[in-house]
Protein backbone atom coordinates (compact mmCIF):
# COMPACT_ATOMS: atom_id res chain seq x y z
CA UNK A 1 0.00 0.00 0.00
CA UNK A 2 1.25 3.36 -0.97
CA UNK A 3 2.28 5.37 1.87
CA UNK A 4 1.96 9.42 1.45
CA UNK A 5 4.16 12.19 2.99
CA UNK A 6 3.92 15.53 3.69
CA UNK A 7 6.45 18.42 4.82
CA UNK A 8 6.40 18.36 8.53
CA UNK A 9 3.73 15.88 8.52
CA UNK A 10 3.92 11.51 8.77
CA UNK A 11 6.55 11.33 10.48
CA UNK A 12 6.35 8.08 11.24
CA UNK A 13 6.17 7.00 7.25
CA UNK A 14 9.10 9.28 6.83
CA UNK A 15 11.22 7.28 9.16
CA UNK A 16 10.05 4.55 7.46
CA UNK A 17 10.55 5.61 4.29
CA UNK A 18 14.34 6.51 5.33
CA UNK A 19 15.09 3.19 7.18
CA UNK A 20 13.84 0.81 3.88
CA UNK A 21 15.78 3.50 1.73
CA UNK A 22 19.40 3.10 3.31
CA UNK A 23 18.65 -0.92 3.21
CA UNK A 24 18.44 -0.18 -0.98
CA UNK A 25 21.96 -1.35 -3.08
CA UNK A 26 21.56 0.78 -5.48
CA UNK A 27 19.03 3.40 -5.67
CA UNK A 28 18.89 5.56 -8.57
CA UNK A 29 16.81 9.34 -9.45
CA UNK A 30 14.95 9.80 -12.73
CA UNK A 31 13.71 13.36 -12.48
CA UNK A 32 12.07 15.88 -14.86
CA UNK A 33 10.90 19.29 -15.22
CA UNK A 34 9.14 19.86 -11.79
CA UNK A 35 13.14 19.91 -10.13
CA UNK A 36 13.66 23.07 -12.16
CA UNK A 37 10.85 24.58 -11.50
CA UNK A 38 12.03 25.98 -8.34
CA UNK A 39 15.17 27.37 -10.65
CA UNK A 40 12.96 29.78 -12.61
CA UNK A 41 12.99 27.12 -15.45
CA UNK A 42 8.86 26.57 -16.32
CA UNK A 43 7.68 22.69 -17.54
CA UNK A 44 7.93 23.18 -21.66
CA UNK A 45 4.48 21.56 -21.41
CA UNK A 46 2.88 23.55 -18.83
CA UNK A 47 -0.27 25.59 -19.95
CA UNK A 48 2.56 28.99 -19.81
CA UNK A 49 5.44 26.88 -21.32
CA UNK A 50 7.23 26.94 -24.40
CA UNK A 51 5.30 24.60 -26.28
CA UNK A 52 2.00 26.87 -26.27
CA UNK A 53 4.38 29.63 -28.16
CA UNK A 54 6.62 26.90 -30.35
CA UNK A 55 4.89 23.79 -31.38
CA UNK A 56 6.97 20.61 -31.22
CA UNK A 57 5.66 18.87 -34.22
CA UNK A 58 6.89 22.80 -35.94
CA UNK A 59 9.89 23.89 -34.49
CA UNK A 60 11.55 20.64 -32.79
CA UNK A 61 11.54 17.94 -35.16
CA UNK A 62 14.86 17.05 -37.04
CA UNK A 63 13.19 17.28 -40.27
CA UNK A 64 12.30 20.77 -39.54
CA UNK A 65 15.63 21.45 -38.70
CA UNK A 66 16.93 19.85 -41.95
CA UNK A 67 14.29 21.73 -43.92
CA UNK A 68 14.58 25.25 -42.24
CA UNK A 69 17.44 25.70 -39.73
CA UNK A 70 16.98 29.43 -38.93
CA UNK A 71 12.82 28.55 -38.20
CA UNK A 72 14.50 25.96 -35.52
CA UNK A 73 16.71 28.72 -34.11
CA UNK A 74 13.80 30.23 -33.34
CA UNK A 75 12.75 27.83 -31.03
CA UNK A 76 16.84 26.93 -29.52
CA UNK A 77 17.22 30.72 -29.16
CA UNK A 78 13.80 31.28 -26.96
CA UNK A 79 15.23 28.19 -25.02
CA UNK A 80 18.57 29.40 -24.41
CA UNK A 81 17.40 32.58 -22.96
CA UNK A 82 15.15 30.98 -20.39
CA UNK A 83 17.97 28.84 -18.76
CA UNK A 84 20.66 31.50 -19.07
CA UNK A 85 21.67 32.26 -15.75
CA UNK A 86 19.75 29.83 -14.11
CA UNK A 87 21.07 28.30 -11.29
CA UNK A 88 20.41 24.65 -9.31
CA UNK A 89 17.75 25.04 -6.37
CA UNK A 90 17.35 23.10 -2.92
CA UNK A 91 16.27 20.09 -5.04
CA UNK A 92 19.09 19.44 -7.38
CA UNK A 93 21.22 20.56 -4.27
CA UNK A 94 19.89 17.69 -1.83
CA UNK A 95 20.49 15.29 -4.95
CA UNK A 96 24.12 16.29 -5.03
CA UNK A 97 23.98 15.99 -1.08
CA UNK A 98 22.87 12.04 -1.35
CA UNK A 99 25.83 11.42 -4.49
CA UNK A 100 28.26 13.05 -1.75
CA UNK A 101 27.65 10.73 0.75
CA UNK A 102 27.17 7.70 -0.93
CA UNK A 103 23.30 7.48 -0.84
CA UNK A 104 22.71 7.97 -4.72
CA UNK A 105 24.73 5.84 -7.52
CA UNK A 106 23.22 7.85 -10.42
CA UNK A 107 20.94 10.64 -12.05
CA UNK A 108 18.83 10.07 -14.92
CA UNK A 109 17.34 13.10 -16.12
CA UNK A 110 14.81 14.53 -18.77
CA UNK A 111 16.35 17.89 -18.77
CA UNK A 112 18.81 19.78 -20.94
CA UNK A 113 19.58 22.69 -18.03
CA UNK A 114 22.50 21.41 -16.65
CA UNK A 115 21.82 21.91 -13.55
CA UNK A 116 22.22 18.91 -11.43
CA UNK A 117 25.97 19.07 -12.48
CA UNK A 118 26.21 22.82 -11.26
CA UNK A 119 25.15 21.57 -8.10
CA UNK A 120 27.77 18.75 -7.92
CA UNK A 121 26.48 15.66 -8.74
CA UNK A 122 28.66 14.24 -11.36
CA UNK A 123 27.09 10.59 -12.16
CA UNK A 124 24.45 12.27 -14.65
CA UNK A 125 22.76 10.64 -17.74
CA UNK A 126 20.78 13.03 -20.10
CA UNK A 127 18.45 11.13 -21.73
CA UNK A 128 17.72 14.47 -24.20
CA UNK A 129 20.92 15.66 -24.52
CA UNK A 130 21.65 19.33 -23.15
CA UNK A 131 21.20 22.85 -24.00
CA UNK A 132 24.92 24.31 -23.02
CA UNK A 133 26.81 22.50 -26.03
CA UNK A 134 26.24 22.70 -29.77
CA UNK A 135 26.50 20.09 -32.43
CA UNK A 136 27.21 19.30 -36.30
CA UNK A 137 25.13 16.21 -37.30
CA UNK A 138 27.03 15.94 -39.97
CA UNK A 139 31.02 15.40 -38.86
CA UNK A 140 29.74 15.48 -35.22
CA UNK A 141 31.85 18.50 -33.77
CA UNK A 142 30.84 19.40 -30.44
CA UNK A 143 31.46 22.78 -28.95
CA UNK A 144 30.18 24.76 -25.91
CA UNK A 145 27.32 27.49 -26.82
CA UNK A 146 28.15 31.05 -26.07
CA UNK A 147 25.57 33.94 -25.30
CA UNK A 148 26.07 35.41 -28.66
CA UNK A 149 24.26 32.47 -30.26
CA UNK A 150 21.02 33.12 -28.27
CA UNK A 151 21.35 37.26 -29.21
CA UNK A 152 22.56 36.79 -32.89
CA UNK A 153 19.92 36.20 -35.72
CA UNK A 154 22.30 34.42 -37.75
CA UNK A 155 22.35 30.64 -37.96
CA UNK A 156 26.05 29.36 -36.39
CA UNK A 157 27.80 26.74 -38.62
CA UNK A 158 30.27 24.42 -38.23
CA UNK A 159 33.98 25.40 -37.98
CA UNK A 160 34.85 22.07 -39.65
CA UNK A 161 32.28 22.00 -42.33
CA UNK A 162 30.19 24.86 -42.39
CA UNK A 163 27.28 23.14 -41.68
CA UNK A 164 23.91 24.37 -39.43
CA UNK A 165 24.85 23.38 -35.92
CA UNK A 166 22.00 22.98 -33.54
CA UNK A 167 22.08 22.32 -29.51
CA UNK A 168 22.84 19.26 -28.59
CA UNK A 169 19.53 18.28 -27.41
CA UNK A 170 17.65 15.26 -28.99
CA UNK A 171 15.17 16.58 -31.42
CA UNK A 172 11.98 14.67 -32.44
CA UNK A 173 12.81 12.15 -34.84
CA UNK A 174 16.09 11.34 -33.15
CA UNK A 175 17.54 8.91 -30.84
CA UNK A 176 17.61 9.31 -27.14
CA UNK A 177 20.94 9.17 -25.03
CA UNK A 178 22.81 6.90 -23.10
CA UNK A 179 19.38 4.11 -23.23
CA UNK A 180 21.75 1.65 -23.16
CA UNK A 181 24.12 2.81 -19.91
CA UNK A 182 20.46 3.95 -19.10
CA UNK A 183 18.78 -0.08 -18.63
CA UNK A 184 21.91 -1.55 -17.95
CA UNK A 185 21.53 0.79 -14.65
CA UNK A 186 17.69 0.37 -14.08
CA UNK A 187 17.62 -3.21 -14.15
CA UNK A 188 19.78 -3.11 -11.69
CA UNK A 189 18.29 -0.67 -9.96
CA UNK A 190 16.41 -2.03 -6.36
CA UNK A 191 14.74 1.69 -5.27
CA UNK A 192 13.95 4.71 -7.85
CA UNK A 193 13.37 8.04 -6.93
CA UNK A 194 10.62 9.44 -9.41
CA UNK A 195 11.34 13.37 -8.96
CA UNK A 196 9.29 16.12 -10.54
CA UNK A 197 8.21 13.65 -13.62
CA UNK A 198 4.96 12.05 -14.69
CA UNK A 199 6.64 9.44 -16.08
CA UNK A 200 4.46 9.53 -19.35
CA UNK A 201 6.66 10.17 -22.22
CA UNK A 202 9.22 7.24 -23.30
CA UNK A 203 11.63 5.82 -22.93
CA UNK A 204 11.20 7.75 -19.24
CA UNK A 205 7.77 5.98 -18.46
CA UNK A 206 9.20 2.40 -18.75
CA UNK A 207 12.00 3.20 -16.28
CA UNK A 208 9.79 3.02 -13.04
CA UNK A 209 7.75 -0.05 -14.39
CA UNK A 210 11.56 -2.02 -14.91
CA UNK A 211 12.49 -1.08 -11.49
CA UNK A 212 8.55 -2.77 -10.17
CA UNK A 213 8.94 -6.25 -12.12
CA UNK A 214 11.68 -6.49 -10.61
CA UNK A 215 10.85 -5.96 -7.27
CA UNK A 216 12.20 -2.37 -6.57
CA UNK A 217 10.88 0.16 -4.70
CA UNK A 218 9.28 3.76 -6.05
CA UNK A 219 9.62 7.00 -3.62
CA UNK A 220 7.89 9.44 -5.63
CA UNK A 221 8.42 13.34 -5.29
CA UNK A 222 5.67 15.39 -6.83
CA UNK A 223 2.69 18.12 -5.71
CA UNK A 224 0.41 15.76 -7.71
CA UNK A 225 -0.44 12.22 -8.04
CA UNK A 226 0.39 10.72 -11.31
CA UNK A 227 -0.49 7.65 -13.32
CA UNK A 228 2.16 6.32 -10.90
CA UNK A 229 0.18 7.08 -7.61
CA UNK A 230 -2.95 7.42 -8.89
CA UNK A 231 -5.92 6.35 -7.01
CA UNK A 232 -8.36 5.29 -9.87
CA UNK A 233 -9.79 2.64 -12.30
CA UNK A 234 -7.53 3.37 -14.92
CA UNK A 235 -4.31 2.97 -12.99
CA UNK A 236 -2.94 0.49 -10.31
CA UNK A 237 -1.02 2.78 -8.14
CA UNK A 238 2.62 1.49 -8.01
CA UNK A 239 4.62 4.12 -5.97
CA UNK A 240 5.74 2.72 -2.44
CA UNK A 241 6.27 6.43 -1.00
CA UNK A 242 5.00 9.57 -2.33
CA UNK A 243 5.97 12.42 -1.00
CA UNK A 244 3.55 15.38 -1.91
CA UNK A 245 4.30 18.57 -2.37
CA UNK A 246 7.17 21.00 -3.54
CA UNK A 247 10.01 18.98 -4.62
CA UNK A 248 12.29 21.79 -3.16
CA UNK A 249 10.98 21.16 0.01
CA UNK A 250 9.87 17.58 0.25
CA UNK A 251 13.30 15.83 -1.33
CA UNK A 252 15.72 18.11 1.27
CA UNK A 253 13.72 16.79 4.00
CA UNK A 254 14.29 13.44 2.58
CA UNK A 255 17.75 13.89 2.77
CA UNK A 256 17.69 15.27 6.22
CA UNK A 257 16.35 12.17 7.20
CA UNK A 258 18.58 10.49 5.72
CA UNK A 259 21.64 12.39 6.98
CA UNK A 260 20.21 12.44 10.28
CA UNK A 261 19.93 15.93 10.84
Amino acid sequence: MMKTIVANEDEHHLGEAVARFKAASNPVALTGAGVSVGSGIPDFRSADGLWTVYSPDEYATLDVFMRAPAKAWQLYRAMGKILLGKKPNPAHHALAEMEDAGLLNSIITQNVDNLHQLAGNKNVLEIHGDHQHLQCIQCESVLPVANEHYKSGDIPLCSSCAFPLKPNIVLFGEAVRSLGEIYDLIFSCDLLLVIGTSAQVYPAAELPLVVKRNGGLLYEFNKESTALSADDSRSSRRTDYFFRGDVAVTLPMFVRGLLGR
